[in-house]
Order: C-alpha cells, then sequence, then structure tokens
C-alpha cells in the first residue's frame, strides 16, 4: 500500500469513528459542540479570550447542502469543496 492509499484509508477510518472505540454513553458532537461555542461565547464576553474575526462553523441547511457561516454573519454555500461524502450524523 501506497503513502496516498494509506492516508486516504485513515481518512476514511477517522470519518466513520473506527479509529478508537466509540463509547455509546459519549452525548453526540452536535452537543457538545454547542457547549464549545456558548463556553468560548462567554469567555469572549468576559474578556479571557479575543474574538476571533475568522471564526466559522459548518452546517447542514433545510436542503441537505453543508454551509459554512462566518463570525461576520455571512453564508457561503460549502458543498463542493467537501473531498468525500459525509456520513449520516455526522458533525
Amino acid at each position: 500500500m501506497n503513502t496516498k492509499a494509506l492516508r486516504q484509508k485513515v481518512l476514511d477510518l477517522a470519518i466513520h469513528g473506527k479509529l478508537v472505540p466509540q463509547n455509546p454513553n459519549d452525548e453526540s458532537a452536535t452537543v457538545l459542540l454547542e457547549k464549545i461555542r456558548a463556553e468560548k461565547a462567554e469567555k469572549i464576553k468576559k474578556g479571557e479570550l479575543k474574538a476571533d474575526k475568522k471564526d466559522s462553523f459548518i452546517f447542514v441547511g433545510s436542503d441537505k447542502r453543508h454551509y459554512e457561516q462566518f463570525a461576520d454573519g455571512t453564508v457561503k454555500d460549502i458543498e463542493d469543496e467537501i473531498p468525500f461524502k459525509v456520513p449520516e450524523g455526522w458533525t
């Protein structure tokens, strides 16, 4: 197996959550990411962190396409930029 094929295999395993054992008691990634965003917003409010002008997050719209929303509120369709099929329920 060459290096390129090996990298692709590792990426595939990572995307599907097969690199490490999965704990069914873990909360979903969506909940965890929302907690992280809230904690970050609180630290910015308190002055412990500076707001990142390049901050963004990716979400799936009602049309099932992937979008990136930036800190300034702009939204960009990134469906054509995703190099692999994103598994159902992946965040």
